[in-house]
């Protein structure tokens, strides 16, 4: 019996994704096999088939990192799943808490290691978190990257507060289950957005407030200015270099900018005198660990929060949804059905 899987082929690059067939494989000792209902995609995917996540990535190779799935046979000696089980993998197999070391990014799926583009494969059962009731499989698929990233952006350091004020950048995954989350904490949420329409939705979200960038290019004066001249608690950072002036320039005094994405590059100048002199926290953070997501997933029962899907592809057209999400027209994540 064969399943299908989309490989990375001889160079990067959209084109050069191609749908093959690969042979179903038998579960080993403490693996399950998992049958792939709906997948979603992140940037860090389109990064990684265009070649500019890792220049060095060994091709060929699986991409996505995220799914959702059904436990379709056990291995020898597990006793945690049954047949039939809505499961998730988590993102970095073997991370289940504490810090990240120095090999856990290089162990997440689709970098140095295959994928989850496929109908089917091996995990061990370790490295699975039961979904929530309440989700489809399309929304259930969107929570092992952006949702338990925004999760572990919340809690971790200083956890947000009642009365805080976030701000977030954009209204792609992982700032919309930011806003979301926040709100289940209390905190009010500003966002930022090139988009007028974006905006209306984020505030129907329960966004306190909406700054179109475009009109306000130093929206961080303006975010000041919304919360009585003190500042953000904290900023989830996602444009990378290109906005990470405003983002400094709009947290309060001893507050945090909290840097998950690149969208607007990696490298260039950015004046530090504002981190030392307002004793600011600069923190990188690379999604979460298990814990997190069991965490996380007992916030969205216990709420009845609901992912926000945008758009929903066949597996057959993983290009075509990499080309959407890289265009950067939606709200809320791209999803895969198989």
């Amino acid at each position: 019996m064969n399943g299908r899987v989309w490989r990375i082929h001889s160079g990067f690059g959209f084109e050069s994704l191609r749908l093959e067939t690969a042979p179903v494989e038998s579960p080993g000792p403490g693996e399950v096999r998992l049958r792939v209902r709906a997948l979603s995609l992140n940037y860090r995917d389109v990064l990684m088939v265009r070649g500019q996540y890792d220049t060095r990535m060994v091709l060929p190779r699986v991409p996505l990192s995220d799914c959702v799935g059904t436990v379709e046979a056990l291995g020898e000696g597990v006793t945690t799943w049954q047949v039939g089980d809505r499961v998730c993998p988590v993102m970095v197999p073997g991370w289940y808490a504490g810090e990240p070391t120095h090999d856990t990014a290089t162990r997440a799926w689709g970098h140095r290691v295959d994928g989850v583009a496929r109908d089917t494969f091996l995990v061990d059962a370790g490295d699975l978190v039961a979904t929530p009731a309440h989700l489809t499989d399309a929304e259930a698929a969107t929570l092992p990257c952006a949702a338990v990233t925004a999760w572990h952006t919340l809690v971790g350091g200083r956890p947000v507060q009642p009365g805080d004020w976030v701000v977030v950048q954009g209204t792609g995954g992982v700032s919309l289950f930011a806003l979301q989350l926040a709100r289940l904490f209390g905190a009010r949420v500003i966002v930022t957005s090139g988009s007028d329409a974006k905006l209306e939705r984020a505030l129907a979200l329960g966004a306190s407030h909406g700054i179109q960038y475009r009109k306000t290019p130093r929206w961080g004066r303006e975010v000041r200015a919304l919360t009585g001249g003190v500042g953000a608690d904290l900023v989830v950072e996602v444009g990378g270099i290109g906005t990470l002036a405003e983002s400094l320039a709009a947290v309060r005094t001893s507050g945090q900018v909290s840097v998950i994405g690149v969208l607007g590059g990696r490298v260039g100048e950015v004046d530090l005198g504002p981190v030392l002199m307002r004793n600011l926290r600069l923190q990188g953070v690379f999604v979460g660990h298990r814990g997190h997501f069991l965490d996380l997933n007992d916030a969205l029962v216990a709420h009845a929060v609901r992912p926000v899907v945008d758009r929903t592809f066949n597996l057959e057209a993983l290009p075509a949804a990499l080309t959407y999400l890289a265009e950067a027209g939606h709200f809320g994540k791209v999803v895969l059905t198989t």
